[in-house]
């Protein structure tokens, strides 16, 4: 074969008809009735600005991600990562940035809460080189919280936004925002050393990196949410409060373990309120030098009642909190956990029970008892629970 030959049959890559300016990452769970909609806005939006959309989604129920790849086929600058087994807004959005060539991204809702109107004017303070990051606050002067209709969001954010402030030090008016722009690069820089664990991401990145950061304000009038199920609720609080933990102390014990114990620790509690209220409420028995006037078969029967009501309380905040980015939903499948909960932690329940009447029968003290049966068990619970329940096996 000739050169000539060689040549003509090598494939020619067509130049892009425009250079890839900004990479727009969108976080979606059940947001399929909001992606067009929004497409439509965001190419109205930038114009003659070379862009792409990313939506990074978390296996959504409702076909997100095959709309977005049903969108794809009639405009190549929108795509979809569909992530399988896992879970997370600040990771949707760490991982989405990590995935575009584009030499600036952002960071925004599905929801039309965020109004891409801004984007323009962000990119433009992004590309002067005077900023490193450009956001749009809910809170600054000119911004509006109306539209929202939200009153007790708008209080919850308020108070994060202050915490955020005091305990990083991070001066801005609206550090939890999740609608924010900034070099590729920069992202790339830390983003190992991102929490990617229920944290506000903005917050993390200007938290992580080490040399100041200069900051762009833009004012936001925030909408209400269109359609679709919104990645932060009534633990918005929280969520910022286990990021903290995790930047500073989860390489030491782990963050879900931390969280696991925390729930544990409060099930303790409980299933003492509990042992309390049958032995002595109901069934009249006097506490006496660290023991129940009870006999055996009597005291085990008020501690198995005891160990189940804990384990369902633990449960519903494990539920709510250590596993929010796995949150089981629906009536069907809260019952389908909460059994395969109790089937994983049935060993763990048994070394309780069995535990707690062994050191009962050795005239241990009964709390000092009951608190190793919990401990023996705890390990358990969390390493099978984890797996089985909101984990790969399950739900």
């Amino acid at each position: 074969m000739t050169q000539t030959d060689l040549s003509s049959s090598a494939p020619v890559a067509s130049a892009p008809a425009q250079r890839l300016q900004l990479a727009i990452v969108l976080p979606t769970l059940n947001e399929r009735k909001n992606l067009r909609k929004l497409v439509a806005r965001l190419d109205a939006a930038l114009g003659d600005i070379g862009w792409e959309a990313i939506f990074v989604d978390d296996n959504s129920p409702d076909g997100t991600a095959d709309e977005a790849r049903a969108i794809n086929q009639e405009d190549p600058r929108i795509r979809v990562i569909q992530r399988i087994g896992r879970r997370g807004l600040a990771s949707a959005a760490i991982e989405g940035m990590c995935s575009t060539a584009a030499p600036v991204v952002a960071v925004m809702d599905a929801d039309h809460q965020h109004d891409p109107k801004l984007l323009p004017q962000m990119l433009a303070a992004i590309e002067s080189g005077e900023y490193d990051v450009a956001y749009a606050s809910r809170f600054a002067e000119g911004a509006s919280t109306d539209a929202w209709g939200r009153p007790d969001r708008v209080k919850a954010s308020g108070f994060a936004n202050a915490l955020a402030r005091r305990v990083t030090g991070v001066e801005l008016s609206d550090p939890m925002s999740g609608y924010f722009m900034l070099r590729g690069t920069t992202l790339r820089a830390d983003a190992h050393r991102l929490s990617g664990v229920g944290f506000k991401i903005l917050l993390d990145i200007l938290a992580t990196v080490d040399a100041p950061l200069r900051v762009k304000e833009f004012p936001l009038n925030f909408a209400a949410r269109e359609e679709g199920e919104s990645k932060l609720d009534r633990t918005v609080v929280f969520e910022f409060l286990i990021g903290l933990y995790d930047k500073w102390l989860g390489r030491i014990i782990p963050t879900r373990f931390a969280l696991f114990g925390t729930v544990g620790a409060l099930g303790v509690i409980v299933q003492f309120a509990i042992l309390w209220v049958v032995l002595t409420g109901i069934l009249g028995e006097p506490f006496k030098y660290g023991h129940w006037d009870a006999d055996a078969l009597t005291f085990n029967i008020a501690n198995t009642i005891a160990a189940v009501t804990a384990m369902t309380f633990n449960f519903v905040l494990n539920n709510e909190l250590t596993y929010a980015d796995k949150r089981l939903r629906g009536v069907g499948r809260i019952l389908k956990g909460w059994f395969q909960f109790a089937l994983t932690c049935s060993l763990g329940l048994l070394t309780n029970i069995g535990a707690t009447a062994a050191l009962k029968r050795m005239h241990i003290s009964d709390v000092i008892a009951v608190l190793v049966g919990i401990v023996l068990a705890s390990v358990w619970n969390f390493a099978l629970s984890s797996k089985f329940v909101w984990g790969k096996y399950g739900n």
